[in-house]
């Protein structure tokens, strides 16, 4: 368990916690429940703002202070059409760290969220990336591979982690996302240089995770090879790729996608109503299949590691077991 301290030393100075494990933001999962236990347990929560508005922003911050005194983060995506208010909301909240995802930050956000005093992490798909977020001014970076669920990037962990972690470890704290399900991959990444991990898809089936019953029960039966990328119809609409478990709604994502694009060739909408269109419609079907539990008309967003979740246990647990099987891990080397 020392080496396991020693080697997240960085990560759980910056994040004020016990251990450098960072929950993964998940747009209607990563809510005031689950977000404040994650916390309340030794990791770091972080609300996923998602499309939420200023208002629905506030409340939520608001009702995880009223679950936790533990520090925890707030995730703003960068496309969104008020994140200038998203960010003043944080501010006025005085919300620690502002995880931003999504691309490259629009002018100006950056040091909107720094001079708050908030400490910025930002997400780098590549080592150009990060060396320009860091000159930008970002104090933290998350690497996240395809293996994740959700909007997900063409590399996968492991090579993100060879390409970016020797270059810029020593300089900026760097956490490894995109496929983590246990422990031991938790050791190998620490050893490589990251300071911690990010885990979404491991914490979707705790007992405080307010997914319904049929979303929980979808994971558990889940295997790796369930989880799949959607296809980009159109190469003119450039759709970042969503990972989610095979069903009748990733069929329909195509549909969709033809009809945007026409509307795009009829010039009824601009490119970035376009985008926007396909941004509402990913949160209106992930919210079919998280809060109303229809998993075959709804988006069930998972990464691959889906398969390493077995059963619904407490946040509590969950850590403690990734924890355990770290410090094992990091014990059988030396």
């Amino acid at each position: 368990m020392i080496r396991l301290k020693e080697l997240m030393l960085r990560g759980t100075a910056f994040l004020g916690t016990e251990w450098a494990i960072l929950g993964g933001a998940m747009s209607w999962v990563s809510e005031r429940n689950l977000v404040a236990a994650i916390s309340n347990a030794g990791g770091f929560g972080v609300i996923a703002c998602g499309a939420m508005s200023p208002e629905l922003l506030d409340t939520e911050i608001a009702e995880t202070k009223a679950l936790t005194d533990k520090p925890f983060g707030v995730n703003l995506i960068t496309m969104h059409p008020q994140l200038d208010s998203l960010i003043d909301v944080c501010a006025r909240h005085e919300v620690s760290h502002v995880v931003l995802a999504g691309g490259l930050p629009p002018g100006g956000a950056i040091e909107r969220i720094k001079s708050t005093g908030a400490k910025l992490i930002a997400f780098a798909p590549a080592l150009a990336l990060a060396k320009k977020l860091m000159r930008s001014g970002a104090d933290a970076l998350v690497i996240e591979g395809m293996e994740a669920g959700g909007h997900i990037g063409p590399v996968a962990t492991s090579v993100l982690a060879q390409e970016i972690l020797p270059h810029v470890a020593a300089d900026i704290p760097v956490f490894v996302a995109g496929g983590i399900g246990r422990g031991e991959a938790i050791a190998a990444y620490l050893e490589m240089g990251a300071v911690g991990v990010q885990l979404g898809t491991r914490f979707v089936c705790a007992h405080e995770s307010i997914a319904h019953e049929n979303f929980k029960k979808a994971f558990i039966r889940a295997s790796a090879r369930d989880a799949i990328p959607s296809v980009q119809i159109d190469p003119r609409l450039p759709v970042i790729p969503v990972r989610a478990l095979k069903n009748r709604e990733m069929e329909n994502f195509a549909a969709k996608q033809r009809e945007v694009a026409q509307a795009l060739d009829g010039g009824a909408i601009e490119m970035a109503e376009a985008q926007l269109q396909i941004e509402h419609y990913w949160a209106g079907a992930l919210r079919r299949a998280v809060i109303d539990g229809d998993v075959e008309r709804g988006s069930v967003m998972a990464g691959q590691s889906v398969g390493m979740v077995k059963r619904e246990e407490p946040v509590q647990a969950i850590i403690d077991e990734l924890v355990e099987e770290a410090a094992s891990a990091l014990g059988a080397r030396r």
